[in-house]
């Protein structure tokens, strides 16, 4: 195991009833999918703890209350981790759009420190729900990053799954049905990474911009 499973026995409880963020991922249109949820050492002494809870316990109705996607974006949080959330908020998601969109990380526990995950670390049924998700081919967009399909793929369960694409915007990897896998820079890219950053969340935006459709998927 190369990863510190978090402290926080309140943080994993929630972790353990809904091991995803933001809209259920059966119902979103727009799924983020990740390595895992880093969180401070200390986070439950953090001013917004208490938030931390409230957005996991229902992610939809935070966004819509504090109108940010993240408690890592309040004003009084001070911390790891606001790069990458200021980075999506510029795909142009905002409150209203709360239901459609939703984060998924390979790894089924919150964490502390830094991560190097190996197949090991992974659940497999976790896995295997989440490419059922995918399978289901439903109307909705789902985003990887180059770490998250290299581990995807050594898993063994994603066979469909192609190698990474390298120096595109936005490469659409695999299609079923009407579910649409693509290639993205993980969010807390800075830098060099910028420009192509800035093209991709413009990409996304007019994808957004597509009414909604909000069908159960019932796969």
């Amino acid at each position: 195991m190369v990863y510190q499973p978090h402290l926080s026995q309140k943080l994993v409880e929630m972790f353990r009833a809904k091991p995803y963020q933001g809209a259920r991922p059966e119902s979103a249109e727009f799924i983020f999918v990740g390595l895992d949820a880093n969180y401070a050492a200390d986070i439950e002494s953090s001013p917004v703890f208490s938030r931390v809870l409230e957005y996991h316990d229902d992610g939809v109705a935070f966004w819509r209350r504090y109108k940010v996607h993240h408690p890592f974006l309040l004003a009084d949080y001070r911390g790891d981790g606001q790069r990458y959330h200021r980075n999506f908020a510029r795909t142009g998601f905002e409150p209203k759009d709360a239901c459609r969109v939703s984060f998924i990380e390979l790894l089924h526990i919150p964490t502390v420190g830094r991560s190097q995950l190996v197949l090991d670390d992974l659940d497999p049924a976790h896995l295997e729900g989440l490419n059922a998700l995918i399978q289901c081919g439903a109307k909705r967009n789902v985003f990887l990053a180059d770490r998250v399909i290299r581990l995807m793929r050594i898993s063994g369960r994603f066979r469909w799954l192609p190698e990474p694409i390298a120096n595109q915007v936005l490469p659409r990897l695999y299609q079923v049905g009407e579910t649409t896998i693509h290639q993205h820079l993980h969010f807390a890219n800075y830098g060099k990474f910028q420009a192509r950053m800035t093209l991709e969340a413009a990409a996304i935006a007019r994808m957004r911009a597509d009414p909604p459709h909000l069908a159960f998927c019932a796969c």
